[in-house]
């Protein structure tokens, strides 16, 4: 309550409600029962539950906000799931409830979707094949054991290539053109 002394001044009067809040909104009996969540449709003659679909059993991660300026704890969030040095990096997380404490934590820095196997899920022969789409969808290319075969090869041919540039080599390269320009 606000009192001035000054008589020419109106008196201001500041009111604080204390009690308990008004439910009576929520008519009791009326919600229909989702597992543990009670809903309160707008039409309950006419409700039709939704069908839901299944969920996913991976997520793809990605983060899509600068880390700066969160506090620790996000920090170290990030830094457990692997998405802490570039924003282009994603992860998979599976869809277990202590991943999704996490995820939930972190949700306004992260791109979150879901994995779907529309070729199913992949073996040992082709798990080396399969890769991510950007929405989501983990492709298997087809079992042709030729093509299968040759890309193998090629992966350990380059793998062990010895004058590909890594590293060390572009920076040392790079050091030496700037010490001896011309």
């Amino acid at each position: 309550m606000f009192k001035f002394m000054n008589k020419s001044l109106p008196q201001i009067i500041s009111v604080r409600n204390y009690g308990k809040h008004n439910k009576n909104f929520l008519m009791k009996g009326q919600g229909i029962k989702h597992e543990n969540i009670t809903y309160y449709p707008r039409d309950p003659e006419n409700y039709v539950k939704p069908e839901l679909p299944n969920p996913s059993k991976m997520f793809r991660v990605q983060r899509i906000k600068p880390v700066k300026g969160c506090p620790y704890w996000e920090k170290k969030i990030l830094n457990e799931l692997g998405l802490d040095l570039k924003m282009s990096d994603f992860t998979i997380v599976k869809n277990i409830p202590e991943n999704n404490v996490r995820l939930w934590k972190i949700k306004h820095l992260l791109k979150i979707d879901p994995i779907d196997f529309p070729q199913g899920i992949p073996n040992e022969t082709n798990k080396h094949l399969a890769f991510i789409k950007d929405n989501g969808e983990c492709v298997i290319p087809s079992d042709d054991k030729k093509r299968i075969v040759a890309r193998i090869e090629a992966i350990e041919v380059f793998q062990s290539d010895t004058n590909q540039m890594s590293t060390d080599n572009l920076k040392r390269d790079s050091r030496m053109k700037w010490l001896n320009p011309y």
